[in-house]
């Protein structure tokens, strides 16, 4: 998204903001005494029988007399970041919604204030205005070419915001795009073209490399798709001078049928955004290369699809991992973790100092919590909190979840070393981290992401879409605690 960036020092006044026609407010708890367009604001208030203060709880539009539209938001001092980004979206609903050209946010408060709502207030626009996938026959869509921002000039041009805002709308382009546009083969191209463009080095573990290899569980899910396209995808960015190392791992089902354990209707909807993890690692790759962190980041993208056919694993098969760990298939349609036991097992075979998986991996992860907030279960407490802690800082809410060792016992197999999972459901979150856990060979500190969040009807903190890319901040901000 290319969009130019005006900063001023000077808080608007009237006259300075006559030739705005979209226009953002983003106000503190004491209402200042020359707001622009008070008299305007307040009337509109008492119509709506509303008083300043509620502006802390709905943001509010009003018309100006010069054909603009202006948006107050209260962002309150006990606000967290997720309440804020999600004040500020619905605040900049009202203005993006028409599709401007330029929008200009003025933020007031001390100068503190006035930083913290100025780089928000510039995230929650950006992000919003990122062009999604339309197929529709007349895509209306107009970009954001302008911001100006009144109140505070930062010394820098939000080059930061500009690579998360960047790696959250890949994340969500490829995610929203129909599975006819995005099977393996085509995921894989689209791949190596970024991996190219942004001098990440590139490796592909195909099938036939994978049946070789002896990574059993991987192949046992792509076996059952034609053509057999399936590969896990190995990308690095290695800046000079990098003392820390970390692994990223995404789940990339294209499309999910449940294979033979099939999924009715209802929840085969949907089923192309099964690849989110690996999106969202993408989005974080990206982000973290535009920033230019001096970290190694390796990425490791378990590409495929789980679909019906003669070849397809089945309920008893027995197939061995990469790691010679052999697996009792329980139920079909627990594919995500079976690709990622053998990825997680080639990531761990580089020695990170840490690896972080992203995957929609169980429906008990949204039960315990629903679509509003993601959880973590970690074979480490601390990095477990950091987790907690880097999500809150983002805006992007993390549960922390156990990974008692006694909840395995779930999982013993009469035929084979682990089962894949249980048909009793329970606490199949915990179940799937700890078969996961099973799968990575080194003493290496290990943080699993299950992406309940990752698709919220009416967007989720900071984003509008239902898709809203949900991960890609949260794992670049804990990249960075690494740092």
């Amino acid at each position: 998204m290319s969009l130019k960036l005006v900063q001023f020092a000077d808080t608007a006044s009237e006259k300075t903001l006559f030739f705005e026609n979209h226009i953002l407010f983003v106000l503190t708890e004491k209402e200042n005494t020359d707001l622009p367009f008070a008299e305007t604001l307040h009337a509109k208030l008492k119509r709506a029988n509303s008083e300043y203060k509620d502006l802390g709880k709905t943001p509010m539009s009003v018309d100006l007399a010069n054909g603009g539209i202006a948006s107050f938001v209260i962002l309150g001092e006990k606000l967290n970041m997720f309440q804020r980004h999600t004040l500020l979206r619905k605040a900049c609903k009202l203005l993006l919604d028409e599709q401007p050209a330029n929008i200009a946010i003025c933020v007031f408060g001390d100068e503190a204030t006035r930083e913290a709502h100025a780089c928000a207030a510039y995230y929650v626009a950006t992000v919003n205005a990122a062009e999604l996938p339309s197929r529709k026959k007349e895509n209306k869509f107009k970009p954001l070419k302008n911001i100006n921002i009144y109140g505070y000039a930062a010394t820098h041009d939000y080059g930061y915001v500009n690579a998360r805002v960047t790696g959250n709308a890949l994340c969500r382009q490829l995610t929203i795009t129909p599975p006819n546009e995005l099977t393996p083969t085509i995921y894989r191209e689209k791949v190596l073209a970024l991996a190219k463009t942004h001098g990440w080095t590139h490796e592909e573990f195909d099938m036939p490399a994978l049946k070789k290899m002896g990574a059993g569980a991987f192949y046992a899910v792509g076996q059952g798709s034609d053509p057999l396209d399936a590969a896990i995808v190995h990308l690095t960015y290695s800046p000079k001078g990098a003392k820390k190392h970390v692994a990223l791992v995404g789940k990339g089902i294209c499309f999910d049928t449940g294979g033979h354990n099939i999924k009715p209707a209802k929840y085969m909807q949907g089923m192309h955004e099964d690849m989110n993890g690996s999106a969202v690692t993408l989005g974080i790759l990206l982000a973290a290369t535009l920033q230019e962190l001096p970290i190694k980041i390796d990425c490791w993208l378990a590409i495929a699809q789980n679909h019906i056919g003669p070849l397809a694993y089945k309920q008893n098969d027995v197939v061995t991992a990469l790691n010679g760990m052999t697996i009792e298939i329980v139920h079909t349609d627990a594919e995500g973790r079976m690709v990622l036991a053998d990825t997680l097992t080639l990531a761990s075979r580089e020695k990170p100092d840490v690896i972080i998986d992203f995957a929609t991996l169980t429906g008990s992860m949204m039960t315990a919590l629903g679509d509003r907030m993601s959880g973590v279960i970690s074979n480490c407490p601390e990095l477990a909190c950091k987790a907690v802690g880097a999500g809150a800082t983002v805006g992007e809410r993390i549960a922390a979840f156990p990974y008692d060792d006694d909840y395995e016992s779930a999982l013993d197999s009469d035929i084979a070393d682990i089962k894949q999972c249980t048909l009793e459901g329970g606490a199949d979150h915990i179940h799937a981290a700890r078969f996961l856990g099973r799968f990575i060979e080194a003493d290496i500190a290990w943080l699993h992401t299950d992406l309940s969040s990752a698709n919220c009807k009416g967007g989720l903190g900071a984003v509008a879409s239902d898709t809203n890319g949900f991960g890609v901040g949260f794992g670049l901000e804990m990249i960075k605690s690494l740092l």
